[in-house]
């Protein structure tokens, strides 16, 4: 990786936020020297310049995507009440873990790609392993806001809760992902008040 120069961090910054943006629309697939280098509006050949493969490139481009949503729900959570009622959290986590957009299945359907893509690239393990404990950190810390203590094998159970929900809708003709997972949390979190 080559970028000294302020000049040199700017293009690789603008790099980054090309491949993130990309990879956020179209998963791996999208994530492609000549597509990043055209958004980022840079020669095809700064690409190899400043990364020294596609999937340093691709490292990256998750790393932004993933911390830039996890600084966003951060921000978010700190404007948020104390006490949270139970709807509140169940929003609030479906937005983290689903996505904000309810009606928009697609964009589920490429998150959940994106999550099951990323097994098949062990370059992005260690990454993926940092950002999990990230989020699960902050599902804590959403619990807590809310009045409720919540130990990691809760907060890992929520979350396969959710994420198998998410996917077993996917296979229902008038599929409802963020209403499945939601009828699934609302229920779990009753039984556990």
């Amino acid at each position: 990786m080559t970028a000294a120069t302020p000049k040199g961090e700017r293009r690789r910054q603008a790099l980054v936020e090309a491949a993130s943006g990309l990879f956020a629309e179209g998963g791996f697939d999208a994530v492609r020297h000549r597509a990043v280098a055209e958004r980022a509006g840079l020669p095809l050949a700064s690409t190899t310049y400043y990364f020294d493969s596609l999937d340093e490139l691709i490292t990256a481009a998750v790393e932004l995507h993933g911390r830039s949503e996890l600084a966003s729900f951060r921000q978010r959570l700190s404007s948020m009440p104390e006490k949270m009622t139970d709807d509140v959290l169940v929003e609030f986590m479906l937005d983290l873990l689903v996505g904000e957009d309810a009606t928009d299945i697609e964009a589920v359907l490429l998150r959940y790609e994106r999550l099951v893509a990323t097994g098949r690239r062990p370059y992005l393990r260690p990454l993926m392993r940092t950002l999990s404990t990230e989020l699960r950190e902050l599902i804590a810390d959403v619990f807590a806001r809310s009045g409720r203590d919540i130990d990691s094998d809760r907060v890992e159970e929520l979350i396969a809760l959710v994420d198998g929900s998410v996917v077993n809708s996917f296979i229902e003709l008038k599929s409802d992902p963020r209403g499945v997972a939601a009828r699934m949390l609302r229920s779990a979190l009753s039984r556990h008040a």
